[in-house]
């Protein structure tokens, strides 16, 4: 269990270092290629949550034409023999037990977007009880600038720790492909850090907002003025 946890941290490492600087997706054995090739990225944002959103560019929504998860790549990149959803899990759990395999068979979440905890078991039908959200649905990033990255940037920003949260399985279906205008955690004490992460990654990927978002994302920001955003 000793190399199994120095592992996973390892891990977890590698996978920050890689999506930092847009180069994760190399790690697919179907998607290496040439360093001159790699997607370039947004620098990770820092400073107010506010400010970041008042210079993001304001547009409507592109038409959802040619839009599948394909787009984004075939299911969760493998980094260091483990894939994303399970770093994500050792990273947002407590109490994680793994197995040889990378998986986590069980945990705790103190999960942001209801405020309860659950507890995670892995099995045939409990492990959809935490499920990992997009914070930007990928649909909304498709009709808010995505279609105008590369595949790879696609594949990065989907695998992107600062994009992903585990949360409660029920409220992700509830979310849905929802934005910050027409859907935000039930739990209110999460709001804020909620829209300033859907902002970094707006950010990270230049990404636009339309102004239904705008208007959402000033208005509970208003309640938190000094609201940054996340570090990833």
């Amino acid at each position: 269990m000793k190399d199994s946890s120095y592992r996973w941290r390892r891990s977890v490492l590698v996978l920050l270092l890689l999506v930092g600087v847009g180069t994760a997706i190399i790690l697919s054995p179907d998607l290496r290629q040439q360093a001159s090739d790699q997607p370039r990225v947004g620098a990770p944002a820092s400073g107010i949550a506010v400010d970041t959103l008042k210079r993001l560019e304001l547009k409507g929504r592109a038409p959802k034409t040619g839009y599948s998860r394909s787009q984004f790549g075939d299911g969760w990149v493998t980094t260091q023999g483990c894939d994303t959803r399970n770093l994500i899990l050792h990273r947002d759990l407590t109490e994680v037990v793994t197995n040889e395999q990378c998986k986590v068979m069980s945990g705790l979440l103190h999960d942001p977007y209801t405020g309860r905890d659950i507890q995670f078991q892995r099995g045939e039908t409990t492990s959809d009880d935490v499920q990992i959200d997009h914070v930007v649905a990928l649909s909304n990033a498709w009709q808010t600038g995505a279609q105008q990255l590369s595949r790879d940037e696609r594949i990065t920003l989907a695998n992107d720790p600062l994009e992903l949260l585990a949360v409660d399985g029920a409220a992700n279906q509830q979310k849905s492909d929802g934005d910050a205008a027409t859907w935000l955690p039930s739990y209110k004490s999460f709001r804020c850090q909620y829209v300033a992460r859907q902002i970094a990654v707006k950010q990270r990927y230049r990404l636009w907002v339309t102004r239904a978002e705008y208007d959402s994302m000033i208005r509970i920001l208003s309640g938190c003025p000094g609201q940054t955003l996340p570090v990833s």
